[in-house]
């Protein structure tokens, strides 16, 4: 196998490099396996330019009313250990673990009236906006992959779609989107994954690729002499899209965080890139990672950043978690503002629920998806504010309650994508809006 990767020794828990690595698709003398992964279909006429959206999913279920909606008028066993603070933007407070934010709050907008979850432990509402119920033949597309089928790549050598998550099992963490019913062809490239859905390079080296290439060339040409058909001139612009990515330095020079500067990576959380006891993962340079591989050139990456499912001991893990939160997110944003990219780059990070508004006898909080929050910066929207509230107990929303799929409306139109008019066929042919035809791009974010 060829691993593209770096000299450091430290590991993930599952034993994944720190640097993360490609494993790039296996080649034969039929023809590159690789391009399954990478086929881009054409002619849906839509123009993707440099836009790209950042997922930070944080799974389990985040506290809301210990982050960005504390209620301290609510009675001691709601209310929890934390105190607000005041922010940049007059009026608006968050909890006073979220310093870093607080300072930048002209950068973000919270939504605290997040409604429709279904309760499960699964991401998939959070990356594809839809419950799983009624879903069509192979599922519902997460956002990469819509965005991979309809824009395709930005870059040559870059995949459309990356997702960070370790590979760990069926772990809802574990899940960096699913392509449904479009199928691999849109599947997120995982350069920390493992399995099937790895591109595996078996024992070659670029040379050795390289006379490959050549060989199979003249079995192609030979072929191409006897077709009659034309497809096969066709799959050569599939076959180069894998060759870029097998061949090009740019997706491992994007995913090399050693070319950072050490003090950057400081401000990103370096150096605990680990596990939890429990098998979450402490990640945030993969906030570092997302922001490389957004500047050089893919357009969708989704984040698994640690785990949030706190029935115990919640204010001892959220004082150990959210800092660290605190201070990946606020660095991506700041490095995407430094850049200009914060006109083209949406950053979304929320949960699949929230948690309960009464603290259990183990000093937990338990599951709540009857509300929940989200924080937007980036994709040239208007930020600075609060969207939606929650009741003094911060059970239920009270005002302008926000679906998952008003976001995703709002995402897809920061990306150039009109949710009312794009469509993509099932397996059975069927036309599907990317979003349910009631739901449009928030008002309040995009005017």
């Amino acid at each position: 196998m060829l691993r593209i990767t770096g000299s450091r020794t430290s590991r993930f828990c599952d034993g994944v490099s720190r640097r993360g690595f490609l494993r790039i698709g296996a080649l034969g003398l039929g023809g590159l396996a690789m391009p399954e992964i990478l086929r881009a279909e054409s002619g849906v006429g839509v123009a993707g330019g440099s836009k790209a959206v950042i997922m930070i999913f944080l799974p389990g279920g985040p506290p809301h009313q210990d982050m960005w909606d504390l209620k301290m008028e609510a009675p001691a066993e709601i209310r929890g250990e934390f105190r607000p603070i005041r922010t940049k933007v007059p009026g608006i407070e968050i909890g006073e673990l979220f310093p870093k934010m607080a300072e930048r709050m002209d950068r973000f907008s919270i939504i605290r009236s997040v409604v429709g979850s279904t309760g499960e432990h699964a991401s998939g509402q959070c990356f594809t906006g839809r419950p799983r119920v009624n879903a069509p033949a192979g599922g519902w597309p997460s956002i990469g992959s819509y965005v991979s089928r309809l824009h395709g790549q930005a870059t040559p050598g870059m995949p459309a779609f990356v997702g960070l998550s370790p590979k760990m099992g069926h772990a809802p963490w574990a899940d960096p989107g699913q392509p449904g019913f479009l199928g691999p062809a849109h599947a997120p490239f995982q350069p920390n994954g493992g399995g099937a859905s790895d591109l595996v390079l078996n024992d070659i080296t670029l040379d050795r690729l390289r006379d490959r290439r050549a060989l199979l060339e003249s079995f192609d040409s030979l072929r191409r002499d006897i077709d009659a058909s034309g497809m096969l001139g066709a799959m050569d612009a599939f076959q180069q899209q894998a060759m870029g990515v097998l061949t090009s330095s740019r997706l491992a020079e994007a995913l090399n965080l050693d070319r950072e500067d050490p003090a950057v990576r400081a401000r990103y959380g370096g150096g605990t890139m680990k596990c939890r006891d429990d098998g979450g993962p402490e990640c945030p340079e993969q906030f570092l990672m997302a922001r490389r591989l957004v500047e050089a050139g893919v357009r969708c990456v989704t984040i698994g950043f640690n785990r949030w499912d706190w029935h115990n001991n919640n204010f001892g893990q959220a004082r150990e978690v959210f800092p660290q939160l605190d201070h990946g997110l606020t660095a991506l944003v700041d490095d995407l503002h430094a850049t200009g990219l914060d006109k083209d780059v949406s950053v979304v990070v929320w949960g699949e629920f929230g948690r309960t508004p009464q603290i259990n006898k183990e000093g937990g909080r338990d599951h709540w998806p009857r509300v929940s929050c989200a924080a937007l910066a980036g994709g040239g929207m208007t930020h600075g504010q609060v969207i939606g509230a929650t009741d003094r107990l911060g059970g239920e929303a009270v005002a302008r309650p926000v679906d998952f799929q008003e976001v995703f409306a709002t995402l897809y139109h920061a990306m150039g994508i009109d949710t009312r008019t794009a469509t993509v066929n099932d397996l059975n042919g069927r036309p599907r809006y990317l979003v349910d035809e009631q739901y449009r791009p928030m008002p309040e974010l995009v005017g």
